[in-house]
């Protein structure tokens, strides 16, 4: 697991987790809440745009496959909004090949990574991306 000194130095991110696995959205939510980051977490695409629309977060880490509307489709509502242009959006999800990649990036996702995820690559991923935006 990371260190909890991690997220030191790097001020605090707000980080919106969607995940439809209760188990994997409360597990990513923890670490990085270890890393130093506020954390929210939502269990389908509709709950994520509501989330983000009142969390306004600096990062929105969503998975693909979820029910009542998918990540894709969060990610188009989130970037559609003033805000959400300046929003980090990371695809985490189980669906890597060449089409899957080519969508998210058609949402307006900003990196697209496949389960599971490195703890400390993902948390030298968003102190880069955040650095960016």
């Amino acid at each position: 697991m990371a260190d909890a000194q991690a997220g030191e130095g790097r001020g605090r991110r707000k980080v919106l987790v969607a995940d439809d696995n209760t188990d994997a959205a409360e597990s990513l939510a923890m670490l990085l809440e270890i890393m130093g980051n506020e954390v929210l977490t939502a269990a389908d695409g509709e709950d994520a745009v509501k989330a983000a629309e009142a969390f306004r977060p600096d990062v929105a880490v969503l998975d693909i496959g979820m029910p009542r509307l998918d990540g894709n489709e969060a990610a188009r509502r989130i970037r559609a909004t003033e805000w959400g242009r300046r929003t980090v959006l990371i695809a985490l999800t189980g669906w890597g090949q060449a089409e899957d990649r080519r969508r998210t990036a058609e949402a307006g996702f900003d990196v697209h990574i496949t389960k599971p995820v490195d703890p400390s690559t993902l948390d030298a991923l968003l102190t880069e991306l955040c650095r960016k935006k």
